[in-house]
């Protein structure tokens, strides 16, 4: 049987596809996550993890920093609830919450001032701690941008442009950070030399990044960096135009290169020893949840093995193709996770979330097929979605409204279109982050 037809839009698979999206986002609600692996015995600080447990007995500095940096403080007070310390979160979620936590906030994805005297604040903090006290500290995505501490002659508006350039280029997380750690005083293990007074370092990450590798999630501010500055300099060669990379940047990456500029930590430094480092899920996590949904509502469920990484829409198409191509007498549903990239247009607005679904909109169209594309911290670039669900139908509404898919795409500018056609999936922030989720649906012909 044909599966071409005329659609409008396709609720059942639109409600079962967000089904499986709020089922990923609760699989990776953070503080559930750190309440399953800290605990009370005693007197003692215990962390459970399958690398075995670490046991602590005294004062406890919490200081973190992310879009989940608050769910996972409030996990972490369950089990110590006289926990004192700062944490760092994006602008709009601070609030009143534990007297002895402050909860500052700072701008992402480009940093700011106020994220940078946070981000001091934490640093002295982290630096005064004595020897009976333990630094715990709690990272997610969204630190890279709100743990601000400009190394050596660099300023905030140099890390500034460099941030917003580099985003803009389309350049992936782990380049991104790659350069982010060779400019910083926290990053690149900054945050454990801080601490090197400290009984030790418990780090305990949310991951948004392919692959889980700490030294990425939050550009690495308690573990080892195996980039160097030549690394850095490569990423700028490759991504930017000379003109394009502020002079005094450039200046400091070339210092650190002739070694003028001590390098981020490596993994010899002694300071490793005193530190515990767990992941307490990532991408991985969110994608079985929503696998696990989309099989409890009947769908023939299959997952990518790769993540979804590079530009976002052959992606979208790539999942398009592994969905047409599956058994045609039952419906199908295709779960995947990564972090795609978008090299902007100038004037373009959406996030890569949202390119991708206007890719695959354009791939399924006029087919009863659904696909949603969202990123799990309920935000995707610029404007307010989170990403957005599309289906047959998205096409032959954009056009006609008199918008053009195939340009909007070309354009990098998804965000307008997707909002005419009623496709955008607002959550606000989830208060989590994992990477982004895709979810693609077909019913049996």
């Amino acid at each position: 049987m044909s599966d071409q037809k005329n659609v409008s839009t396709d609720a059942p698979l639109r409600i079962a596809a967000r089904a499986c999206f709020d089922a990923a986002i609760a699989a990776v609600d953070p503080r559930r996550l750190v309440e399953r692996v800290l605990h009370r015995d005693g007197d003692a600080l215990v962390l459970d993890t399958p690398a075995g447990r670490a046991v602590h007995r005294g004062p406890i500095l919490l200081v973190g920093a992310g879009k989940a940096a608050l769910g996972m403080a409030k996990g972490t007070a369950m089990a110590a609830p006289a926990v004192a310390g700062t944490i760092i979160v994006p602008l709009g979620d601070a609030a009143a919450w534990l007297a002895s936590v402050a909860v500052l906030a700072g701008a992402h994805p480009v940093p700011d001032a106020a994220g940078e005297a946070a981000t001091s604040r934490v640093l002295a903090e982290v630096e005064a701690a004595g020897p009976g006290t333990l630094v715990l500290a709690l990272l997610s995505g969204g630190a890279s941008a709100l743990l601000v501490a400009p190394a050596g002659d660099l300023t905030l508006s140099d890390k500034q442009a460099l941030t917003a350039r580099l985003l803009a280029s389309g350049a992936d997380v782990r380049a991104l950070n790659t350069v982010r750690k060779h400019c910083s005083r926290v990053k690149g293990g900054g945050l454990l030399r801080a601490a090197r007074r400290a009984a030790g370092v418990w780090a305990l990450l949310l991951s948004d990044v392919v692959g889980d590798d700490p030294a990425i999630i939050a550009s690495g501010p308690t573990v080892a960096d195996p980039t160097t500055f030549h690394d850095a300099l490569d990423v700028l060669e490759r991504w930017l135009a000379p003109e394009a990379v502020p002079s005094r940047v450039r200046a400091h990456l070339e210092a650190g290169r002739l070694g003028s500029v001590p390098e981020t930590v490596k993994p010899d430094d002694p300071l490793l020893a005193r530190s515990v480092t767990h992941v307490l899920a990532g991408i991985r996590t969110a994608v079985a949840a929503a696998a696990a949904e989309a099989r409890r509502l009947g769908f023939a469920t299959h997952v990518l093995g790769d993540p979804l990484t590079g530009d976002a829409a052959p992606a979208a198409r790539r999942v398009v193709a592994l969905l047409e191509a599956a058994p045609r007498d039952q419906a199908v549903a295709l779960v995947a996770g990564g972090e795609t990239t978008v090299r902007v247009v100038p004037g373009g607005r959406g996030g890569r979330s949202q390119h991708l679904a206007l890719a695959a909109a354009l791939a399924i169209e006029d087919r009863p097929w659904a696909l949603l594309a969202a990123g799990t911290d309920g935000i995707d670039g610029s404007g307010n979605a989170a990403g957005a669900c599309v289906d047959g139908g998205t096409v032959i509404r954009a056009r006609a409204q008199g918008l053009d898919p195939a340009a909007a795409l070309a354009a990098t500018d998804s965000g307008p279109l997707l909002a005419a056609t009623g496709d955008l999936i607002c959550t606000g922030p989830t208060g989590t982050n994992v990477a982004d989720l895709v979810v693609a649906l077909r019913p049996a012909c």
